[in-house]
C-alpha cells in the first residue's frame, strides 16, 4: 500500500518548494499517487460522512468524534417507543434548518466535475443530506436514504421534510430552540424534561406513523437500493473512498468485493478507515483540498 502524506518540511525550504505546497496549504504531492492509480481507469466513489464535514455537517467517527460521543437512534425504539419518536422528532426539529441551509464544499463539487469528465462512474453515498447532488452529481446511490424525505410507515406515502418542518413548529412552538448544537444524523442536541408534551404530527394522508426516509441504526439498506449500487460498482476499474471510516458495514462490504476482485481500492480519509489493508494508494488529507487537486490533475 502506498500512503501519501505530507513531507516534514516548512513552507519556504527547497524540498518544500520541489514537492509543490500548494496556497491552500496542502501539499501537492498528495494528489499525484491518486492520479496515476486513476489515469486511464473509470472510478466509482463511495463517499462518508466526512465528505460533508466541511459543510458543517459533524460526522460520528471523525476527529471530532470523542468530544460529542452520541447514541444515535435505533430503529425499534423509533418505531415501537412514542417517547423515543417524540424525543427523535423535537430534536430534529431545531437540527433540520441547519441540513437544509448547509451547502455543497469544494470535495463534493470535485466529484461532480469528475463525473462531468468522465472519469467517475458515479458516486455511491452513505450521506443523507444531498449534497452530492446539489454539488452537481448525476448518477448518485443513497445507501442509507434522504433527510428530505419523510415517509409514512402506514401507506408509503412521501411528504417533504420542509413541510413536515412547518408542522412540527405549529405543533411544538415552546420545543422549538433554534441555536441548540447540530448532531450527525440531522438533528440537534436538545434537552427536554418532558418530550410526552411533544405532538408529532402524522401522515396527511392515513393518520400512520411518519419516519425519515433513512435507513436508521437496526435496520437494512432496501434491496432494490443495494441492487442499484452494485450495479454501479460494476463499472468501477477503482474504488475511490472518501471520507469514510468504513465502520459500517453497508459501505465496508464494497471494500471487500473490490479487494476480491483485483479491483484497486483508494482511500481518502483524515484518520484511520477499516478498510485499509485492503487499499493500494491510502492519503490522509482534508477532501476540500485534496479532491479538487485531484480533479484539477486528471483535467477534469
Amino acid at each position: 500500500m502506498l500512503s501519501a502524506r505530507p513531507p516534514s518540511t516548512s513552507l519556504g525550504s527547497p524540498r518544500a518548494l520541489r514537492w509543490g505546497v500548494a496556497s491552500e496549504g496542502i501539499d501537492l504531492a498528495l494528489a499525484e499517487p491518486l492520479a496515476r492509480l486513476l489515469a486511464g481507469r473509470r472510478a466509482v466513489a463511495l463517499a462518508g460522512a466526512g465528505m460533508s464535514t466541511e459543510s458543517g455537517i459533524p460526522d460520528y467517527r471523525g476527529p471530532e468524534t470523542a468530544r460529542r460521543a452520541r447514541n444515535p437512534i435505533q430503529a425499534r425504539a423509533f418505531i415501537h417507543d412514542p417517547a423515543a419518536r417524540a424525543r427523535y422528532w423535537a430534536r430534529s426539529m431545531n437540527g433540520w434548518p441547519r441540513i437544509a441551509a448547509a451547502r455543497p464544499n469544494p470535495a463534493h463539487v470535485a466529484l461532480a466535475a469528475l463525473e462531468r469528465a468522465g472519469r467517475l462512474a458515479g458516486t455511491i453515498t452513505q450521506n443523507v443530506d444531498g449534497l452530492h447532488q446539489a454539488a452537481g452529481s448525476e448518477r448518485v446511490i443513497e445507501l442509507h436514504g434522504a433527510l428530505a424525505r419523510v415517509r409514512c410507515l402506514g401507506c408509503g406515502v412521501i411528504e417533504p421534510r420542509a413541510s413536515l418542518q412547518e408542522r412540527l413548529i405549529a405543533e411544538n412552538p415552546s420545543f422549538y430552540q433554534w441555536g441548540t448544537a447540530l448532531a450527525p444524523d440531522g438533528d440537534a442536541d436538545l434537552e427536554h424534561d418532558a418530550f410526552a408534551d411533544f405532538h408529532v404530527p402524522a401522515c396527511l394522508g392515513c393518520g400512520g406513523t411518519l419516519k425519515p426516509d433513512v435507513v436508521f441504526f437496526g435496520e437494512n439498506v432496501p434491496a432494490p437500493v443495494t441492487e442499484a449500487a452494485w450495479a454501479l460498482f460494476d463499472e468501477a476499474e477503482v474504488l475511490l473512498v472518501v471520507g469514510s471510516s468504513l465502520t459500517v458495514y453497508s459501505g465496508y462490504r464494497f471494500v471487500r468485493r473490490a479487494s476480491e476482485r483485483g479491483v484497486p481500492v483508494a482511500i481518502v480519509n483524515l484518520g484511520p478507515t477499516r478498510g485499509d489493508a485492503h487499499a493500494a494508494v491510502r492519503v490522509d488529507a482534508r477532501l476540500g483540498e485534496l479532491l479538487p487537486r485531484l480533479a484539477s490533475t486528471l483535467g477534469a
